[in-house]
């Protein structure tokens, strides 16, 4: 095991300030994660959608019309999930520029405010969508999935630079941790709303739109406070590969590189393969789960509002205790319990009777344990394995991952739901994602991957 040295351990204590400054952008971009993203606009696009194809439907009856898209009939109720998969497979392809771009930007906080501007701007026009204008919605989520998956890249790099290996656990729970407090602050404040749209002079719809707008500015204001505190944070100079190029020309030569070195990282390579299938399914369950709940589970928007409430604070609770956890033994048999518990939650889902509320917050309960726990710690183990100066590059590729390619899971998701018009098939089959990436998880070798990347191995890992 390598120690750092003197001036390494210095680094890191100066800069404290850099990690108080870090943990805000998990508080403020999870308010468009909790209150849009996985709450509010899945459902809603879907009833925007169903009144394109079926008007006049009356509530509580399901549309049958498909709706026509390049020629392609779609249900309506698979709009939602198939303009996930979209987005998802666009973000594969652009994040890992962004990457390549980001490794050669002198001012990382300001590539992170860039992008959460469009995207909080993409958040923030959603509460237009309304009547029949499903397509505004379609390319508002797929707009504000890319910047938020590009924003993310630049800010879980920055995880390298401002904490020590034996740390970045601690470090990233402490971010998840925050973010959830962040996110149910605000959703607290949107099921108020909601439960009495009327005393806003609002009806359900509006008081929708209105909590998305404010999930937007949320994301817009609090994001000046990591910008603004690690404005003096600079890049790595990288000049060793076609410096004279510029930055786009540079960046897609310096992309080449990076595929390259990857392939002489085996154990990095096969983490990544790992998360790509057991991040599918936790992305759909947090994704689809509003949509299951509502369609599939006869529960109305106030009581899943109450549930992810819930769920973001015992979030808060799971995070920290993953951490503890990963603290005492290491991080990667932490997240394959996580996993193991993972299977047994989509499982459980699949048997929850109808408007079973015992037995759905007993769910969310579960979910809420596993959920900040398993992508905080994967965010602190994938940082293990990146090579220095490479940290944007490679955490492309970890966020094309995360939020940018989990497009296996909604394509399954949705794809079921087509053949068999129920969602309870279509959650059961997410087992399949954590089973597989438990697997290929437990097959990697994190002290050999560490010192292959050049990194200091951990006390515990």
């Amino acid at each position: 095991m390598t120690t750092a040295t003197v001036e390494q351990q210095s680094a890191w204590v100066g800069n404290e300030h850099y990690r108080r400054s870090w943990y805000w952008y998990d508080w403020a971009n999870s308010a468009f994660v909790t209150t849009t993203a996985t709450v509010l606009f899945t459902p809603y696009l879907t009833a925007v959608a169903e009144s394109a194809a079926c008007p006049g439907l009356a509530d509580g009856q399901t549309c049958r019309t498909n709706l026509d898209v390049l020629g392609v009939g779609i249900s309506p109720g698979s709009i939602a999930p198939f303009t996930v998969t979209v987005a998802t497979i666009v973000s594969a392809v652009a994040l890992i520029f962004v990457g390549a771009i980001a490794d050669r930007s002198p001012r990382p906080a300001r590539l992170l405010g860039g992008f959460a501007a469009v995207g909080s701007v993409a958040a923030c026009l959603m509460s237009l969508v309304k009547g029949t204008n499903w397509q505004l919605g379609v390319v508002l989520l797929v707009v504000a999935t890319l910047c938020l998956g590009a924003s993310l890249v630049v800010y879980d790099s920055i995880l390298c630079r401002i904490a020590s290996p034996d740390d970045r656990d601690k470090v990233s729970s402490r971010g998840w941790a925050l973010g959830y407090l962040g996110g149910g602050l605000l959703l607290a404040v949107n099921f108020l709303m909601l439960s009495n749209p009327e005393r806003l002079g609002l009806d359900r719809g509006g008081a929708v739109r209105l909590s998305m707008l404010m999930a937007g500015l949320w994301w817009a204001g609090f994001t000046l406070i990591p910008v603004i505190g690690m404005w003096r944070l600079r890049g790595v100079e990288r000049p060793e590969v076609a410096r004279s190029a510029g930055i786009v020309g540079g960046s897609l030569r310096q992309l080449g590189s990076t595929f390259r070195e990857l392939q002489l990282l085996p154990q990095t390579m096969l983490f990544l393969v790992a998360y790509l299938f057991y991040n599918d399914g936790i992305q759909t369950v947090i994704g689809q789960s509003s949509l299951y709940g509502q369609r599939e589970l006869g529960f109305p928007e106030t009581t899943m509002l109450t549930l992810f409430l819930m769920v973001q604070f015992v979030g808060i609770a799971g995070a920290l205790l993953f951490g503890r956890l990963a603290n005492r033994y290491g991080a990667w048999r932490t997240v394959l319990g996580g996993l193991v518990l993972w299977s047994g939650v989509v499982v459980y889902a699949f048997f929850v009777p109808e408007k079973a509320i015992a037995a759905l917050f007993a769910l969310g309960v579960a979910i809420g344990l596993v959920l900040g726990g398993t992508q905080a710690l994967s965010r602190s183990l994938f940082s293990q394995l990146v090579p220095k100066n490479r940290e944007a590059e490679f955490f492309s590729l970890y966020q094309a991952m995360e939020r940018g390619t989990s497009w296996f899971g909604t394509l399954t998701f949705g794809l079921v739901y087509q053949w068999t018009g129920s969602y309870r098939p279509s959650i059961v089959a997410l087992v399949v994602f954590f089973v597989i990436g438990g697997v290929l998880l437990s097959r990697v070798d994190m002290r050999r991957g560490i010192r292959d990347a050049g990194n200091e191995v951990p006390a515990v890992v």
